[in-house]
């Protein structure tokens, strides 16, 4: 089939509209700044140039309005910035600023059509140019996808380079010298005598000057802080524990809220018998909630307590009750009538399926739902008063959440002031604000009362849209020693459709869903017969759903990954070899080619030991990973793993190295050991000790390679999470001979 022929119905529409830019937008539209949100913030005397630069007599104050979710976003956006601006980090005060168009994100734009990241054809690039001024026309805020430094690594130093060069100019107006005989650094501007004049005391010159634009960014070799190892900014206080998270806040005059909604997400509540709560120490209220009820006390301890205590009837879910149920509704997508899209399907094959000269091969791989479960449990607070409503939480979406509340208020979102907060975690949670509106709801219950509500460890479990289950049927051929044909079946629910229709302000994205097979027929794999099926279950066969740290790619790897190698087996290839043969992309091969040097890959590894490799491109960044096994008498030990991921630009090497050790370990600890399931309509699992990750006894040695090939700069936090479970499967088979094709691997082996 031609590729034109398979674009599905939601990248084409995509396309259709981004791709008219200036038509669909006009091209005013597009090309006209948005507004700078602190024109209206500044005081007297007070100077902006961009909307990331804010200076004042006292302070200067960069804008870094991705939300830091524990990934270090701050810190990292702050360097982009200082770098051209010539100012150390701890010369500067760090605010998420006010939701606001002129905070767009296109750094995901490679996500958003429908060809690989790799493909660079005059359609595939004018789709993302165009999506890209969509997105600034649009005014999407958003924090995900591995995004931040895609999205800012430009933008940044353009806004730093522009406060630099107005306050030199400001200097050369105040004290009569040629700019071209100023230079600056560490926050000064400093004149030919080396007398020193602080960014601060031109403030009051620089507001009345119109920003210089245009401004040539510097060479690489000029960098002081992108590439270098450099403290981030949050992490004496994270060590020290005094830095604030949205759990910490306090108000004068605050109370304090628990809820118990239906345990059955999305399911009624019938009935409740509030008498013994009303009654316990500290319960100032209770207020019914859409599907649930909340308890107001004066601190939070107590409210929980007292939300327990309350006899509630809960009605049914609106999904199947029991875990049985949701895997056949996937089982049987697998059907032309559920056909979601064929993103990919090069050569014949169906013919060489047919043929009589290969070697068929056919297995069908399992991923379970899973729980986002970070460490801070969900919390907000709302203070709704007469003339506005204050927000403060940690917001991945924080425009669509500020009208969410809007909408729950019944307010222009004008009106509406969102405070983004630091998050203990996140993994894709925060784009959910469900916690958010339940919060506004009982605000509107006690006006001008700041109400905290925070969840129980168990109503944040309960209450978790899970990562999607999925099933992937795979059927190969082995031919001439080669990897010939890979046919990949891949069913479960609708992602996009699940969490976007939870969402008042956000429409959910009409046709495909992209999300279903992610990770698949976008990787630069030259299998000759090659194609990738999504099919989707219906709406309301399965619990509602979200997306989790690496998306599609988090079980679509395990299932692309898992059926190489075991095509490659039958050929008789060596997984990582034959790896390297079908990889079609210099860049991509390189990361195989590192990380089979880091892990000295074709050695013996030893008695009762086993190496696996798994590569995918997950948002646009190639990583490959080899991990390194023993099988002991309790089962099996991990020992090591090799990661070497390609980003175009490392900007910060300990971050760099912290993002892809950890998402490793929750790839790995997810793998291990973790699931959710459902009976009587409910998550079994309540807390850690029933969703349990891996035990730093299990945490092997992680060795590290960021890689500098590419042409553009990519996020990581998220694209070492999905060759995690496939290259342990690996390992352990090499080890073992036992064949992993569902998570949780410990429900068929032990680990040590």
């Amino acid at each position: 089939m031609a590729r034109l022929g398979t674009i599905a119905r939601r990248s084409f529409l995509v396309g259709a509209a981004a791709i008219a830019g200036g038509i669909a937008f006009g091209t005013y539209v597009v090309m006209r700044p948005h507004d700078n949100p602190l024109e209206d913030l500044i005081g007297e005397g007070d100077a902006t140039f961009n909307p990331f630069v804010k200076i004042s007599k006292d302070a200067v104050t960069l804008i870094v309005p991705h939300t830091d979710v524990g990934q270090g976003a701050r810190s990292v956006q702050a360097m982009l910035i200082a770098e051209e601006m010539d100012i150390a980090l701890d010369q500067v005060t760090l605010s998420p600023g006010i939701p606001s168009p002129a905070y767009y994100n296109d750094g995901g734009v490679d996500e958003a059509v429908p060809y690989s990241p790799v493909d660079t054809g005059l359609i595939a690039t004018s789709l993302r140019g165009a999506a890209s001024s969509a997105v600034k026309a649009l005014g999407v805020m958003s924090t995900g996808g591995s995004t931040t430094v895609p999205n800012q690594f430009t933008k940044l130093r353009e806004a730093g380079a522009m406060a630099r060069e107005t306050l030199k100019l400001a200097a050369a107006q105040k004290t009569g010298v040629a700019v071209a005989d100023l230079r600056t650094a560490d926050g000064a501007v400093i004149l030919p005598d080396g007398t020193r004049l602080a960014y601060t005391d031109l403030a009051a010159e620089a507001a009345n000057i119109t920003p210089v634009k245009d401004t040539p960014l510097r060479d690489p070799s000029e960098w002081r802080l992108i590439g270098k190892p450099v403290q981030r900014t949050d992490i004496v206080a994270k060590s020290t524990g005094t830095l604030e998270f949205g759990i910490d806040l306090e108000f004068d005059g605050m109370l304090h809220a628990a809820v118990r909604r239906n345990p059955r997400i999305g399911g009624a509540m019938k009935s409740y018998d509030a008498s013994a709560a009303e009654r316990m120490r500290g319960v100032t209220g209770i207020v019914p909630i859409e599907g649930g009820v909340a308890v107001l006390a004066d601190n939070t301890w107590r409210a929980i307590q007292a939300a327990e205590a309350i006899e509630i009837e809960w009605g049914p879910a609106p999904y199947p009750a029991e875990m049985d149920a949701h895997w056949q509704a996937v089982e049987d997508s697998f059907v032309e009538e559920r056909l979601d899209s064929t993103r990919r399907d090069d050569g014949d094959t169906e013919a060489a399926l047919a043929a009589p000269d290969g070697t068929v091969i056919e297995a069908e791989y399992r991923a379970p739902y899973l729980a986002h479960a970070p460490l801070e449990p969900l919390s907000a607070v709302v203070l709704v008063g007469p003339e506005r409503v204050d927000v403060w939480a940690g917001s991945q979406l924080p425009i669509f959440h500020r009208d969410n509340v809007a909408g729950v208020v019944g307010v222009d979102p004008e009106k509406v002031h969102l405070h983004n907060q630091y998050c203990g975690g996140s993994f894709g949670l925060r784009l959910e604000d469900s916690h958010i509106r339940t919060c506004a709801e009982i605000a509107m219950a006690m006006p001008g009362v700041p109400i905290k509500l925070t969840h129980s460890r168990e109503e944040d479990f309960a209450q978790d849209f899970p990562r999607p289950l999925g099933i992937g049927r795979m059927r190969g051929v082995a031919r001439n020693g080669k990897v010939d044909t890979l046919d990949l079946g891949i069913a479960g629910p609708g992602l996009l459709a699940s969490q976007f229709g939870r969402s008042p302000s956000i429409p959910t994205p009409p046709g495909a869903d992209g999300a279903l097979i992610q990770g698949t027929w976008d990787q630069p794999l030259a299998i000759p017969n090659f194609r990738v099926r999504g099919y989707r279950t219906p709406l309301d066969a399965h619990a509602p759903v979200s997306s989790w740290r690496s998306v599609g790619s988090s079980a679509n790897a395990f299932f692309l990954n898992s059926a190489l190698d075991e095509v490659i087996l039958a050929a008789g290839g060596d997984p990582l070899e034959e790896r390297l043969h079908l990889i079609d992309d210099a860049p991509s091969r390189k990361t195989v080619e590192a990380v089979a040097e880091m892990s000295g890959w074709g050695t013996d590894p030893g008695p009762n030991r086993g190496r696996g490799i798994a590569f995918c491109m997950s948002f646009g960044a190639p990583t490959a990973e080899v991990v390194e096994v023993t099988m002991t008498a309790d089962g099996i030990r991990i020992d090591k793993v090799f990661v070497a991921a390609e980003v175009g630009i490392v900007v910060d090497p300990v971050n760099f190295e912290n993002q892809v050790m950890g998402g490793v370990i929750w790839g790995l600890g997810h793998a291990m050991n973790c699931e959710i399931t459902y009976s009587d309509g409910m998550a079994e699992q309540a807390n850690y000790y029933d969703f349990e990750a891996m035990r730093i006894n299990q945490c092997p040695e992680i060795h590290v390679r960021g890689l500098e090939n590419g042409d553009k700069v990519r996020g990581i936090g998220e694209p070492p999470v999905p060759p995690a479970a496939p290259a342990l499967a690996g390992a352990i088979f090499a080890a073992t001979g036992q064949r992993l094709r569902e998570m949780p691997f410990n429900k068929f082996i032990d680990f040590a």
